[in-house]
């Protein structure tokens, strides 16, 4: 999850790609085009023009690949074949889908960057920037508005417009003296390319002090300079209530970009920003790809969240390619949150990002009081402290969260005499009892079986689910509390498109008293009635083996803290807890943040892990565990010799979850001080082992890794 400035590999174009457009587009006679594809190889593919003749730079087309036909994206133009290839072995393209072009050679040059850093295909990058599907005719878009921004903007505090102004002045400074990108310099290049890191901001505040505020006045002042904003949140569920305020400010200047919409209205909004209709676009982490005109600023709204990285291929993290972006178009990166990430703690004490601090609640709040909680002799979920501050908080006409991050009704099936444990048929994970659905499920492969009624291993009676997911304590507040409105919001509820905006916003109009929800109620969402928010258990991600666990759970605590008192001065938060005195949980009940990341760091400084190492994990995965040993042990054994003496390996070993769908996971992990060794030693590793690799393996390489399970 690297925040330093961009250097060594972060920096290096292999120029194959960048070389092939830059001098090859603009053939005055084009016979033939080159095409990459989605699989994981650089290799660029040469083809007839299609029969109409439509082909052209940023369109994609169907093709011959193989023995079948594949999407593919057209990234040049060529009056003759490359040198050494045969006109015999050159096939047509079949058809071109695109009318228009839908990308340019400023998202292939991206493109072939995220490549290189993240070790996939060029085309693979390209497919996960580029939305699917066809154009349709419609598209989402705010109220039509002639003036451009709308509204009058609330009066800052003094820490906001001090903030504003700090950032203003670097952005008045840049735009005097800024370095021109390079496919704009005149003098275009194809080998490396040496670039200045972005101007970096952080507005580290509380929640409520008004960070939307600043990141919107900020947008304003690079909108009404004639430049283009990309505004990054998070997750969908938090996308909505962002989207409104930026549509209230900016009409139809703005827009929003999520994998929840359909592939043919992404692709249709996707043009549009290439046309320069939208200049400001929020969304999740695929919306930092957007090709805006004239960026001039990308925000990054609670920076900590570990879901702008991707889990799948390209494993990119949207911040750092928010860098990149900001390094090559001359743009701001604005960074903000309650709870930044140990990196970007670390760099703002050293001084590569700019910290601007908001330290008090704007609305009339305050920050609330933060009780932990004991629930070692508690029968059921919720401790007696709990539920009177519920009902006090009920009798005052005031709401309640409920917050637990963790669905389905009970979550470990176990025997109490023969000690059995009922897991997945396929993972190596515990099956979650559904109550509503009358079954234990997998939440990582779906597999799903009838709870046994007896110990399938003993036949004892002494067996059944131990501890409470949402679905349970639902159950139990329902029963306590039969008088009180409540509606649970997780993936079990909130399946149906637009479900869980309608929860979030008839509980911000008062339509019930207790929102019992995970992650997706616990940050970032601004409901004036609540009072209290009671953190079910606190601790469910302390056990997990993963270096980044302390940090999710002060994180998620303080976060879901957060949602109380927003607007009166006697919000309260109730944490019950099994680790009552883990310094995470009492660092975070106390707001100690400054103290949590002290000794955070200290520890991962000591035992050599991020953000004073980079790692590269691989990971290799087959149903046949015995191959998966023989692969991951032949990675071990490239690797060991390829790196420096400031370098290790940790592992062979079996991943903390050994198991999923069947197929068996081992890792492997690099690490080390400079990522520019690491990347050396992963390309030498990959081109070996590519040259004998057994197809019924599958090797995952994940740079800068977030988690480790």
């Amino acid at each position: 999850m690297p925040l330093t400035p961009l250097k060594e590999a972060d920096m290096s174009f292999s120029g194959s790609i960048i070389s092939l457009y830059l001098n090859e587009i603009t053939a005055p006679d084009t016979t033939y085009l080159e095409l990459i594809f989605d699989i994981p190889t650089n290799q660029v593919f040469t083809y007839r023009m299609d029969a109409k003749g439509e082909g052209r730079l940023g369109k994609r087309a169907i093709a011959p690949l193989g023995r079948r036909e594949a999407l593919g994206y057209i990234i040049g133009e060529r009056a003759t074949l490359p040198e050494g290839v045969h006109e015999a072995g050159i096939k047509a393209v079949r058809r071109v889908v695109d009318g228009e072009p839908i990308f340019d050679h400023r998202d292939v040059a991206l493109a072939e960057w995220i490549s290189g850093f993240y070790l996939c295909g060029i085309g693979q990058a390209l497919a996960a920037m580029i939305p699917s599907g066809r154009r349709s005719g419609a598209y989402a878009s705010f109220p039509d508005n002639e003036e451009g921004i709308l509204g009058t903007p609330p009066l800052l505090s003094e820490e906001q417009q001090r903030a504003l102004d700090a950032i203003s002045a670097s952005l008045q400074s840049a735009s005097k003296g800024m370095i021109a990108p390079p496919e704009q310099s005149g003098k275009e290049t194809a080998g490396p390319v040496s670039l200045p890191p972005p101007s970096m901001f952080y507005l580290y505040g509380i929640t409520g002090s008004g960070k939307t505020e600043v990141f919107l006045r900020v947008a304003e002042h690079l909108l009404t300079a004639g430049k283009s904003v990309i505004y990054l949140v998070p997750e969908i569920s938090l996308t909505h209530q962002t989207a409104e305020a930026i549509g209230k400010r900016f009409g139809a200047l703005a827009t929003t970009i999520h994998s929840g919409m359909s592939p043919s209205a992404r692709l249709t909004e996707w043009v549009r920003i290439r046309q320069g209709d939208v200049r400001i676009v929020v969304g999740p982490r695929s919306a930092v790809f957007v090709p805006v005109q004239d960026l001039g600023l990308v925000i990054i709204d609670e920076e900590h969240d570990g879901s702008y990285k991707s889990g799948n291929t390209p494993r990119y993290h949207a911040r750092q390619v928010a860098m990149r972006r900001c390094s090559v178009e001359g743009a701001q990166l604005v960074m903000g949150s309650a709870t930044p990430s140990a990196e970007a703690w670390k760099f703002m004490q050293e001084g590569t990002i700019k910290r601007l601090n908001l330290t008090r609640r704007l609305s009339g709040g305050s920050t609330p009081e933060i009780i932990p909680v004991s629930l070692e002799r508690t029968q059921g979920c919720l401790t007696e402290e709990l539920k009177a501050e519920i009902r006090k908080t009920a009798q005052l006409g005031r709401q309640t969260i409920l917050f637990l991050n963790r669905r389905g009704f009970a979550y470990f099936y176990h025997c109490r005499s023969c000690g059995y444990e009922l897991t997945c048929r396929h993972c190596s994970v515990s099956l979650t009892y559904h109550k509503s659905k009358g079954r234990a499920i997998c939440h990582y492969c779906g597999y799903s079986t009838v709870p046994p009624k007896v110990c399938p291993q003993c036949g004892s009676v002494e067996a059944g689910y131990t501890g409470f997911g949402t679905e349970m304590i639902e159950e139990e507040v329902r029963r306590t509390f039969p008088d009180l409105r409540i509606r649970r919001a997780d993936a079990d509820t909130t399946s149906r498109k637009g479900s869980l905006k309608e929860t979030l916003d008839i509980f911000k109009a008062g339509g019930f008293d207790i929102l019992l929800g995970t992650q997706m109620v616990a940050k970032g969402l601004n409901f004036p009635g609540v009072r209290l928010v009671g953190v079910v258990l606190a601790d469910t991600g302390l056990h997990l083996p993963d270096f980044r666990a302390a940090e999710r759970t002060f994180s998620l605590i303080v976060q879901v803290a957060g949602r109380s008192g927003r607007y009166f001065p006697d919000g309260k938060v109730i944490v019950q807890t099994l680790r009552s005195h883990d310094p995470a949980i009492t660092r975070a009940c106390a707001l100690d943040v400054e103290g949590f990341f002290t000794a955070e760091l200290a520890q991962r400084e000591v035992l050599g892990f991020p953000p004073y190492s980079r790692l590269i994990r691989f990971t290799a995965r087959s149903r046949d565990e015995e191959r998966a040993d023989m692969v991951i042990g032949r990675i071990a054994s490239l690797a060991s010799p390829l790196l420096p003496k400031d370098a290790d390996v940790l592992g062979p070993a079996e991943c903390p979850i050994g198991v999923i769908a069947g197929n068996y996971r081992r890792q492997l992990i690099l690490r080390g001080k400079s990522m520019g060794s690491l990347h050396a030693a992963a390309r030498i590793i990959l081109s070996q082992y590519d040259k004998g690799k057994d197809s019924r393996v599958y090797v995952e390489v994940d740079v800068d890794p977030v988690s480790l399970l």
